[in-house]
């Protein structure tokens, strides 16, 4: 039996890949979706290479783009649309020829984050706000309501009008004419993916590791196990038999025969997405950014050198034992090196081995007919404490999973013992589009989990104006000890609380109340706490620095336009911004320092 090795590797999106589909033009063409918040169409090279350039790439979402599906080619639009959907509530749908959208479809009120087309241009969308929807060109013609939790996927049977959702809520409910016709239960976690098989029949999978077969009667007639995790997607070969499936455990997993007979295993953890492209080639999108190509034909299979390099890519990797079907692991109970000189049982069998003080994993090629290594097997549960942690490509002290969303993925925090954790927790937020007011929880998990010490007195606690949460008080420097010599009163620039040095140095801005020099945006703000700290502030000046009241209203107002969406209030004046600097030059001395 011949085995998928790599094609190719499709770089250009700058995160997280979350949703591919294979296109109906160009010819051989696929489209990806990106936390990176654009939409892209890859088009095939012309042979010898053996790879995909971008054809168009598409933006109109404000947010993460989460998934995607193509609308049927109908005679007003031949080569059919593009749809997807964002964590900004909304559906874009796009043509092949313009980055910009045709039109825009809201009515969810939360992330969506799964689609499916149907005939006539029938479109369905599954949302975080329990709902799925029925749309029709630019209208919602129903909405299915009953799922308890997320609807994070749906289908479309094609016969008889019938529908599909699975839920967080670890249900799959079949609907017809909006109505909720029978509901699946058997399932132990959230269902993340539905594929379908026939009129009559589908698959689905779930967080508790398992594929399942169905009859659309209710019955399930079989139940599939060989990840270690959870498992994101699925797509069926045209056979209607053989699937493919993706998931955290860093794997593809080709099913021929109900039986799971080729694992590849890749450099990232998360593989959020699959599709089969015409040519029974496969792709998949990975938490790096990355669009992989597998193929079976002889004549597409990439060149030694980058097989090799691939190779080695997946070698340097790390693995949390957590997350890979690792079991217990005793050090002084593992193998050799001499280990690997006995034949592997199946396709994809993991083994351990120690090689002085490192645990090494390996995986048993078929194929090849020997051990691959897939990666160096370090930390525990929720940290990775190797001194050199490989992560997208990086080496870092530990590699931290944050959960976020209810029945979601876990998102991967890199970081180092000389990294500030209250400007890490800052950058991983923005970087995920998450709101600030995950600051302190974030930061204090880093803090915990790299057993931090205050270094310099803690500072009298409060609200965060700019959160409306509780603040930090010192700065934690991983593995060092107290250190009183570090001045106190040194606002922490996200915070405005706290001591705050760089890397133990000891720094005094020249002015401490503003101690960043650049620019640090908010999400989100609260305009009336951030007002309340400063009328404090100006109680506290000397006579002749305090602001008059007249001047107080103008900030107000002026915080207001800024801070509120939806305010009435006009946009800033120049003469209301000179004001706001004016009110950053207290000098030292005022009840500012003691905040």
């Amino acid at each position: 039996m011949t085995s998928y090795k790599l094609r190719c590797s499709i770089s250009g999106h700058e995160m997280d890949v979350r949703g591919l589909v294979s296109a109906v033009f160009p010819e051989g063409a696929l489209v990806s979706v990106s936390r990176d918040r654009t939409g892209r169409v890859w088009v095939p090279n012309s042979s010898p290479d053996k790879g995909f350039t971008e054809m168009h790439c598409m933006s109109g979402h404000s947010n993460f783009v989460s998934c995607v599906c193509i609308i049927t080619p109908n005679e007003t639009y031949p080569r059919g649309l593009i749809a997807t959907g964002g964590n900004d509530n909304n559906i874009c749908v796009f043509s092949l020829d313009q980055p910009q959208p045709l039109f825009t479809l809201q009515g969810h009120k939360n992330t969506v984050c799964t689609l499916a087309s149907g005939k006539f241009g029938t479109l369905l969308s599954g949302s975080w706000d329990t709902t799925a929807k029925v749309w029709l060109n630019e209208k919602c013609m129903m909405t299915l309501q009953g799922h308890t939790a997320a609807v994070w996927a749906v289908t479309i049977l094609p016969e008889q009008g019938l529908m599909l959702s699975g839920s967080a809520d670890k249900t799959i409910k079949l609907w017809k004419a909006g109505r909720c016709e029978k509901t699946f239960t058997g399932h132990e976690d959230c269902v993340r993916g539905l594929a379908v098989i026939s009129s009559t029949e589908f698959f689905s999978c779930s967080n508790d590791t398992s594929i399942r077969r169905w009859l659309v009667t209710g019955e399930c007639v079989q139940v599939y196990y060989s990840h270690t995790n959870y498992i994101y997607s699925l797509a069926v070969f045209p056979n209607s038999q053989d699937f493919i499936s993706t998931g955290e455990d860093r794997s593809v997993r080709l099913w021929r025969g109900g039986e799971c007979c080729q694992t590849i295993r890749l450099p990232a953890q998360s593989i959020w997405c699959c599709c089969i492209l015409p040519n029974g080639d496969i792709a998949v999108g990975a938490s790096d950014g990355i669009i992989r190509v597998f193929t079976e034909a002889e004549d597409r299979v990439a060149s030694a050198e980058e097989l090799q390099a691939f190779e080695d890519e997946l070698s340097k990797a790390t693995i949390d034992p957590k997350t890979g079907d690792l079991g217990d692991i005793k050090m002084e109970d593992l193998p050799g090196r001499e280990h690997l000189n006995e034949p592997g049982n199946r396709d994809g069998q993991t083994r351990l081995i120690k090689d002085g003080q490192k645990v090494e994993a390996y995986q048993w090629s078929v194929s090849d007919d020997r051990w691959m290594k897939i990666g160096d097997v370090v930390g525990g549960s929720n940290q990775q404490t190797s001194k050199s942690v490989m992560y997208e490509g990086k080496e870092y002290d530990y590699v931290f999973s944050i959960d976020v969303n209810e029945g979601g993925p876990s998102l991967k925090l890199p970081y180092n013992v000389s990294d500030d954790p209250w400007l890490t927790a800052h950058n991983f937020l923005q970087k995920n589009d998450l709101s600030p007011m995950f600051l302190d929880q974030v930061a204090n998990f880093i803090i915990e989990n790299t057993k931090g010490h205050v270094v310099g007195p803690a500072q009298p606690g409060g609200g965060d104006p700019f959160t409306g949460e509780g603040t930090r008080s010192g700065r934690y420097i991983p593995g060092s000890n107290p250190n009183p010599s570090v001045p106190s009163g040194v606002a922490d620039p996200f915070t405005g609380k706290g001591a705050y040095s760089s890397a133990g140095l000891k720094q005094t801005p020249t002015n401490i109340y503003f101690p960043k020099t650049d620019g640090v945006t908010f999400d989100q703000a609260n305009a009336s706490q951030i007002m309340a700290k400063l009328k404090e502030l100006n109680g506290g000046a000397p006579p002749e620095h305090k602001l008059p009241e007249e001047t107080m209203e103008s900030i107000e107002r002026l915080l207001l336009s800024v801070c509120v969406p939806d305010s009435s209030e006009p946009p800033p004046t120049i003469q209301e911004i000179n004001l706001l600097w004016k009110a950053s030059l207290w000098p030292e001395g005022t009840s500012a320092s003691h905040s």
